[in-house]
């Protein structure tokens, strides 16, 4: 099974919570590993639609998802838009890797103001009982802004409305990654 990392932990919440026939957003397409499991997690009957900034990362993920007989709809645009293709309270879950595409150019990041941004933007896409998942990479090239402002802005999410979970791998060396989880009430 191998050892457990950021995305195992955000992989096992996704699975426990994104019914088949379900409504997910990938806010970070990348290399289209997230889109594809999203895509399992959903079904034939369900739909995903995946974001990136990055031509690449759009090239990689429509390859990936063609390969593997999958399908969703993978917009060259931010994340921070996403309220333009989506109604709110109609989306299952919403996965997040802030950082930069995995082999990619690491001077092409993402940033705290079109992340926080994009959040916001997703918390009223949730429907109740929906969740959003967060892999916030930093360090190295990307630094530590927007790990910092990250955390600042998930403390100040309405309590009343979301449920906000951070976690942290407190003995691994360097600076790994953190994932956190956002969800709202039913």
């Amino acid at each position: 099974m191998g050892g457990i990392n950021t995305l195992r932990v955000a992989h096992h919440f996704l699975e426990e919570r994104v019914p088949k026939g379900g409504f997910c957003i990938d806010a970070t397409a990348g290399r289209g590993n997230d889109t594809a499991f999203l895509c399992g997690l959903v079904g034939s009957e369900g739909r995903v639609i995946a974001f990136d900034i990055q031509q690449e990362a759009v090239n990689s993920t429509r390859a990936l998802l063609a390969e593997k007989g999958l399908s969703a709809q993978v917009i060259l645009d931010s994340h921070s838009h996403m309220d333009q293709y989506a109604e709110k309270e109609t989306v299952d879950a919403i996965v997040f890797n802030f950082g930069y595409l995995p082999g990619g150019d690491h001077k092409i990041f993402t940033h705290p103001e079109t992340s926080i941004a994009a959040i916001e933007a997703g918390l009223e896409l949730l429907r109740p009982g929906g969740m959003m998942s967060l892999c916030i990479y930093y360090g190295g090239d990307s630094g530590f802004e927007e790990k910092n402002a990250l955390l600042e802005y998930l403390r100040t999410i309405d309590s009343k409305k979301f449920t906000v979970l951070v976690t942290e791998f407190a003995n691994r060396p360097n600076n790994p990654p953190i994932p956190a989880f956002i969800l709202k009430e039913i």
